[in-house]
């Protein structure tokens, strides 16, 4: 089983594209459009971001495992705005150094003093960054801007919600909004640690434009994200403050200085190992294969072979997830022992109901496990509760067996279709 979707929602992770999500939400959220899955390339900007004597990375916040982002292809160049105008490229042999990343968040501050702790320019292996520590008077926190460049563009599709709801991830606040040049900004509200062990609060705001443009702006109410005192009860910025930071049009100029970061390239038909499905790709496949009944509370995805959606069908909260691997032929006997069936064309089914696995008080489990001839393997999960941890919201799953085994045994899996 995958690692728990609703982990710590502070985790420094941006994917290496953004990617369609899925057509048809059902989200009050209708001006969204095109989404993404963020695990794979924040865990890579992290390993880079790490800071000699210090763990203040870039905290790039896609919350809840996938950050939802808008925009229109067929729209043309970006309408310009005041909050978030889109900057001019600065052209080839542009470059910024370190110092230019200080002074300009030094800028971008309100009236206090900032004091440099860590910085980096455009010229080197690792993403442009600068980390310090303000204090506005009313006692210091630290800061820290991380800025990156999403290869690619992904096409426009329906909308999703991506801000999971507070209790999904021990957020306070979640809010993701349009701005009017199509670009999407999520601010959140949170502590350092989820369990809330530390009074160390982690408050951000996380920004994508159309033309591929990240920013990620994270600040604490302590000296530094980890090993010092809480100096204050909140850190300094407002989230009007945070997002307004993140907005600001002097980041672009210094991103479009980077340069262009090529998509990874697609495993060939030779490979010795069929390529694992996308993240994003299972969620668009499970958005399209889920009851339109169900309204989706949340959702999220690892890079590859897994993703998850939270459902309410009015009765209260469901997790449902999807693994997808390739190449599982080896290990069938394993999978499918006494009372598995097999179909006429071959495909291995066994159904589990049985109490989960992550401790939470009366949470049941109702998995239909597949493998096809090809070795495909798609398992798919519901519990009567929105995370395995946390004890059961609900007497079942929102989903039945039969809805889940139509799910698992979709063409849609192993078809051409999203």
């Amino acid at each position: 089983m995958p690692a728990d979707p609703h982990g710590d929602p502070f985790e420094s992770r941006l994917s290496a594209a953004l990617h369609q999500a899925g057509d048809g939400f059902d989200s009050p959220r209708t001006g969204l459009a095109t989404a993404g899955a963020v695990r794979g390339r924040r865990m890579q900007l992290q390993r880079r971001a790490t800071l000699a004597g210090g763990a203040a990375g870039i905290a790039l916040v896609g919350v809840g495992g996938a950050l939802l982002v808008p925009w229109d292809d067929t729209a043309g160049t970006p309408t310009p705005s005041s909050v978030a105008a889109t900057a001019t490229a600065t052209g080839p042999g542009a470059s910024y150094s370190a110092d230019d990343m200080v002074r300009t968040l030094r800028k971008l501050l309100p009236e206090g003093k900032f004091s440099r702790s860590d910085a980096r320019g455009t010229d080197g292996k690792q993403p442009p960054l600068a980390v310090g520590v303000f204090d506005d008077g009313k006692g210091v926190g630290s800061i820290s801007v991380g800025l990156g460049r999403i290869p690619g563009r992904p096409a426009p599709s329906g909308a999703v919600m991506p801000c999971p709801t507070g209790g999904q991830t021990g957020l306070d606040s979640c809010r993701t909004e349009l701005l009017p040049d199509g670009s999407a900004v999520t601010v959140y509200q949170g502590y350092e640690y989820p369990d809330r062990r530390a009074d160390t609060k982690a408050w951000g705001a996380d920004l994508v434009t159309p033309a591929g443009h990240h920013v990620s702006v994270v600040e604490w109410n302590a000296a530094a994200e980890k090993g010092k005192p809480v100096t204050r009860p909140e850190p300094p910025l407002s989230p009007a403050r945070l997002k307004e930071l993140a907005a600001a049009s002097e980041w672009r100029r210094i991103i479009d200085a980077l340069p262009e970061e090529k998509a990874p390239a697609t495993p060939s038909a030779s490979s010795a190992r069929p390529a694992e499905m996308a993240g994003w790709l299972i969620l668009r496949k499970l958005a399209l294969l889920l009851p339109k009944k169900l309204e989706r509370v949340s959702n999220g995805s690892q890079e590859t072979g897994f993703g998850y959606f939270v459902v309410d069908d009015g009765k209260g909260e469901s997790l449902v997830q999807v693994n997808v691997q390739p190449d599982m032929s080896d290990v069938a006997g394993e999978l499918f022992g006494s009372g598995s069936e097999t179909l006429a064309d071959g495909t291995r089914v066994a159904v589990r109901q049985e109490p989960g696995e992550k401790g939470g008080a009366g949470v049941v489990q109702w998995t239909v496990d597949t493998l096809r001839k090809d070795g495909m393997r798609v398992v798919v999960s519901a519990f009567n509760t929105s995370e395995q941890h946390r004890a059961a919201t609900r007497a079942e799953p929102a989903l039945t067996v039969e809805q889940l085994r139509a799910v698992a045994l979709s063409p849609r899996w192993v078809s051409g279709q999203d």
